[in-house]
């Protein structure tokens, strides 16, 4: 069995879309941001950060998102990875990892606009950090020449489309047509709506935009 600790508008939703998207049997460990279960003890010998995902699979308890879709994709689903030696593994490996360049600014916004009490958050870093995450989208509607970012939908998506579609809370889109039309696509997969089922209630993002 699969194991996924997990909590609600993270970056697991990454692994829990894939485990839809590849037909998984797996069971989800909820946790909250409220708690203090991230910072149990005994959670933290499992994820040294005491952050999720962490993944119990073939014996091997895996932390960091990118590093367990990599791992799921190659042992589970190798129609969603690109295997060593085929002419897509380069791009495939960016891709997937370009996600994390996402989500660095999201981390950002997400503290300076959620975390923060109100008085100590800065508007310089709510701007700055918007107008970077607004660049590393432009740097996907730059690259996105067919349906995917890589010539069939892929992990890669999953990770980096995962962080684009949190950024639709902080960045408005205007002018990214490519990228619209790429999370259309995304979003309306049956295994995407799947895992927003199984995702759980809202603790992070109450908004549908936070402005600077």
């Amino acid at each position: 069995m699969i194991t996924l600790h997990h909590a609600p508008q993270s970056r697991s939703f990454r692994i829990l879309w894939f485990l839809h998207e590849a037909g998984l049997d797996h069971e989800v460990r909820y946790h909250s941001f409220g708690g203090k279960g991230l910072r149990d003890p005994e959670f933290l010998k499992i994820s040294p950060a005491g952050r999720v995902p962490v993944l119990a699979v073939d014996g091997l308890t895996l932390f960091e998102s990118g590093a367990i879709l990599e791992y799921l994709a190659e042992t589970r689903a190798p129609a969603l990875a690109r295997a060593p030696g085929h002419p897509e593994r380069g791009k495939f490996l960016e891709w997937l990892h370009y996600g994390e360049t996402l989500a660095q600014h999201l981390a950002q916004l997400t503290f300076h606009h959620i975390v923060l009490k109100p008085a100590d958050r800065s508007p310089v870093v709510q701007k700055l950090e918007a107008l970077r995450l607004r660049r590393a989208l432009e740097g996907i509607e730059a690259a996105l020449e067919g349906d995917w970012l890589l010539a069939d939908f892929s992990a890669a998506d999953i990770m980096t489309g995962t962080s684009a579609d949190l950024a639709r809370r902080f960045v408005p889109l205007d002018g990214l047509d490519r990228v619209q039309a790429w999370l259309g696509r995304l979003t309306d997969r049956p295994a995407y709506h799947q895992a927003r089922a199984a995702d759980g209630p809202a603790e992070l993002y109450l908004k549908d935009f936070y402005h600077a």
